[in-house]
């Protein structure tokens, strides 16, 4: 039985949109590197052009048998009528056929594992190209979602609450610097990787935490921001370039956080702590894959900010319970953190589990250390941390002041109404 107009078309838009997720990168890598990176957006462009096809063509004529090998062989015929009109490309056309053989055999299924990884040097090309240290964080960030991720503008937009227009100017910012640099599009060679790569770990790991904990706006997550980071990351780990053990850290880091993600929140979007989670709904599979890849990343002796983090995440994954949690293990970790980063909002956390281990009047004397840092001003978390702490030393009028300032700090809805609840709880 067909499905109702309506249904049919949300079922096409859903499924576009899944698969413009997973494959618009590896077209969009493709062709940019037979175009040249001068030509982004036109590899851009043919892809956007091939979506919005199976847009109208599969609301129309239903859903091809294989949809991406449908895709591919679109965007192929879109790519090869363009080079017939222009000159300069003509003599691509060989390069093009050949390299869109290797997306129509995987596509189909019909490949051995060389021309996998070949599709692959393409999309970790286009990643490290997108996060060369030369482009601004910012613009890294927007530039990753966007060719390679398939987020549009206006995703991006609603997902970090900037304005498109900034979005729009950010990617355009990002491309003239790979034109005016000469950024190639090439995977760094050896002497080079670990560094490049570092660059390309920052702009995951800032992905993640923007999507595991939205700064403002009525959402605390944004999974899919999680889900892009952790595609790219395993991205990584399945290249022999880049699976170097700090890939596989930040990877055991974002699977353990992510994890958690199904507890953090209840239907109708209420936070819940670390201590107030459902344990039984947190992911085991995730969890499994954070332990394996905590295990790959120790070989070698460079030891990173995300090693020790993915170690403090695994001590909470490996209990059963809050109350059972290793909180001067956890101290530790964080000592050693901190040595690598001496940031506030690292002394901040730390802060948290020397409460838990050795009581919130010394954990409130290490914060009198940190609390006057320019980076703490208007971070909800620390007058927050205080409440909670003179709440835990019995002390109502401070925990209540100290609820209040953090109230007036930016902050999710969430987690405003989290701290509303503090309030009323201590009145």
């Amino acid at each position: 039985m067909s499905l109702p107009g309506n249904e049919s078309d949300k079922k096409v838009e859903k499924l576009v949109d899944h698969i413009f997720r997973h494959q618009s990168g590896r077209l969009v890598s493709t062709l940019t590197r037979i175009f040249g990176t001068s030509r982004l957006d036109l590899a851009e462009e043919i892809v956007q052009d091939t979506l919005l096809k199976a847009l109208q063509q599969w609301s129309f004529g239903g859903i091809p048998e294989n949809p991406v090998a449908w895709l591919v062989q679109v965007a192929k015929n879109r790519a090869l009528d363009l080079l017939r009109r222009e000159t300069l490309f003509q003599s691509k056309s060989s390069e093009l056929l050949q390299a869109f053989a290797v997306q129509e055999a995987v596509a189909n299924k019909k490949h051995n594992s060389q021309l996998s990884i070949e599709i692959l040097d393409d999309e970790l090309s286009m990643i490290f190209m997108a996060c060369h240290p030369s482009i601004s964080r910012e613009s890294r960030i927007a530039l990753t979602l966007k060719t390679i991720g398939g987020f549009g503008v206006s995703e991006i937009a609603r997902a970090f609450l900037t304005k498109e227009a900034t979005i729009a100017q950010r990617l355009v910012r990002a491309k003239r610097r790979i034109i005016e640099e000469n950024i190639k599009f090439e995977l760094p060679d050896t002497s080079e990787m670990s560094k490049r790569l570092d660059s390309v770990l920052e702009v995951l790991y800032l992905m993640f935490n923007e999507g595991y904990t939205a700064h403002s706006g009525e959402n605390l997550v944004r999974k899919d921001l999680c889900d892009e980071a952790i595609r790219l990351g395993q991205m990584l780990v399945q290249h022999q370039a880049t699976n170097l053990p700090k890939s596989y850290a930040l990877m055991a880091l974002m699977f353990f956080q992510a994890a958690r993600l199904p507890a953090r929140q209840d239907e109708a979007g209420e936070l819940f702590l670390l201590s107030e989670q459902n344990r039984l709904l947190w992911d085991k599979k995730l969890i499994s894959l954070g332990f394996l890849c905590l295990e790959q990343s120790a070989s070698g002796e460079e030891i990173t900010e995300y090693h020790l983090q993915a170690s403090i995440a695994a001590c909470h994954a490996a209990v059963t319970s809050y109350e059972l949690t290793d909180w001067q293990q956890i101290v530790t970790l964080y000592d050693q953190l901190l040595r690598l980063n001496p940031s506030p909002i690292v002394a901040l956390n730390r802060v948290v589990a020397i409460a838990k281990s050795q009581g919130a009047d010394k954990a409130i004397l290490q914060l009198e250390e940190i609390k006057q840092h320019p980076a703490l001003t208007n971070y909800y978390l620390l007058p927050a941390t205080l409440g909670y702490l003179w709440q835990q030393l019995g002390d109502k009028q401070k925990a209540l002041s100290y609820y209040q300032e953090a109230l007036a700090c930016n902050c999710s809805e969430p987690e405003r109404r989290f701290l509303m609840k503090k309030l009323a709880l201590e009145k």
